[in-house]
């Protein structure tokens, strides 16, 4: 599968032109991905030297893109055009970025033919409930007094 995978907001938070914090499993996630064999493209708004700072970014991380900005590595062309790619991950997504969980789940579950909304929102679901499940017992019954 090609993915296409945004840099800014991402894979790192906000910080343009600077290299914002790690987003929490992105990395992780994409080195799974690209071990899977998947096709990943950076799709970015960066060019030139920020675009090269970016690459590096993840080369150091062990996570290395077929291409950057362009369908394959030898494409020199500047016009903007879509990707050629079977997802995209971007925080600018309806609804914004959804967890790298969530992301994982939602690439294999279109892998396997089920791409369906309501399969990608279960992910979601699922994901949420392991978070109430970390939380705390002290959160917990605090939560349920308020509830009250």
């Amino acid at each position: 599968m090609i993915i296409a995978v945004d840099f800014d907001g991402t894979i790192v938070e906000h910080r343009y032109p600077e290299i914002g914090k790690p987003i929490p499993f992105a990395i992780e996630t994409l080195l799974l991905l690209q071990k899977e064999q998947h096709q990943l493209i950076l799709w970015t708004v960066r060019e030139d030297e920020l675009l090269q700072e970016a690459i590096d970014y993840c080369s150091e991380q062990g996570l290395n893109f077929y291409a950057a900005n362009a369908n394959f590595p030898e494409e020199t062309s500047r016009i903007p055009r879509k990707i050629n790619a079977d997802m995209f991950i971007d925080d600018r997504n309806l609804g914004g970025l959804p967890d790298w969980g969530v992301i994982y789940n939602a690439v294999q579950a279109t892998v396997s033919g089920e791409n369906s909304f309501q399969t990608i929102m279960s992910a979601q679901e699922t994901q949420q409930e392991k978070n109430r499940r970390k939380k705390n017992i002290f959160i917990r019954i605090g939560e349920a007094l308020d509830a009250k």
